[in-house]
């Protein structure tokens, strides 16, 4: 009986085995090898930023044509060239965009209408009473942003907003869709003046909880010689574009609000800067 069973289980074995290797041969669903040179030319982060099911989703798209080679913002210029090489087309060329927040209103800059304790997590604070900033359109502060970068190109400073390292920076977006408040953007990271507020409220309101807020004055917009500046709402928006690096937006902007991005060995495109406001006191 002992053989038998041995005998059996033996026979049954290769039946599966044989069904098995049958099966692979015969069932198997033929991939595209253009699709394993297009995932292996993408950096693999699987960010989701392209808005497919990561890398191998991004990668069938572009073979099936329902994606450009320039799909992948992660991966830049060197990506969308490598996917363009294996179809056999050319890429151009690909704007890098970087992570900016749109908001100085950190400590001791913008009024604190209370002190949030509870979830370290913006979406949760934003639930209490719209948040702890008296500036409805504050970053909240609390890191959701840092946390979802899977580059990490993002860290809260000691004032409690995210810093963005445009180096590490590669535009994937992640940052922008968790925040809240969206006071996060994606820029052209050839740029370097900003206007980094989001508030729309008039002038007299934003004085009254933010020092380095638009207070829609609209002195950049008439200095402007490029005319990459508008109002929007009582907020002033630059027009990346347009933009020529003239500076004359900064040096007459009372409140500090635009800002000359200077990076790690860059001369400052404006020597002499206004001195900044005073800090504003928080309430209570």
């Amino acid at each position: 009986m002992i053989l038998t069973a041995i005998v059996l289980l033996g026979v049954t074995g290769l039946l599966l085995g044989l069904g098995l290797a049958f099966s692979d041969r015969w069932l198997a669903v033929e991939v595209d090898p253009r699709v394993t040179a297009v995932r292996a030319a993408l950096p693999g982060t699987n960010c989701g930023a392209c808005g497919f099911p990561g890398c191998d989703g991004a990668a069938a798209a572009v073979v099936e044509g329902t994606a450009g080679v320039t799909v992948c913002v992660a991966g830049g210029q060197g990506a969308a060239d490598a996917v363009a090489a294996v179809m056999g087309v050319v890429a151009g060329a690909v704007e890098k965009k970087v992570a900016l927040v749109f908001c100085q209103g950190g400590e001791g800059k913008g009024v604190v209408k209370y002190r949030y304790v509870g979830v370290g997590d913006c979406r949760a604070a934003v639930l209490v009473a719209g948040g702890p900033k008296a500036c409805s359109f504050a970053c909240v502060g609390l890191g959701n942003c840092t946390r979802v970068c899977p580059y990490g190109a993002m860290v809260l400073g000691a004032d409690h907003l995210p810093d963005v390292d445009p180096a590490k920076c590669t535009g994937c977006g992640l940052c922008v869709a968790e925040c809240p408040k969206k006071v996060i953007r994606l820029v052209p990271d050839a740029k370097r003046y900003h206007i980094l507020c989001s508030s729309h409220d008039k002038g007299p309101a934003v004085k009254k909880v933010c020092s380095v807020g638009c207070i829609a004055c609209t002195l950049c917009v008439k200095h402007c010689p490029s005319k990459a500046i508008a109002m929007n709402n009582f907020l002033a928006v630059m027009d990346y574009g347009k933009c020529t690096h003239a500076g004359a937006c900064r040096q007459k902007c009372p409140t500090g609000t635009i800002v000359c991005e200077v990076r790690p060995g860059e001369t400052p495109l404006v020597p002499h800067a206004p001195a900044p406001p005073p800090p504003v006191a928080a309430a209570g």
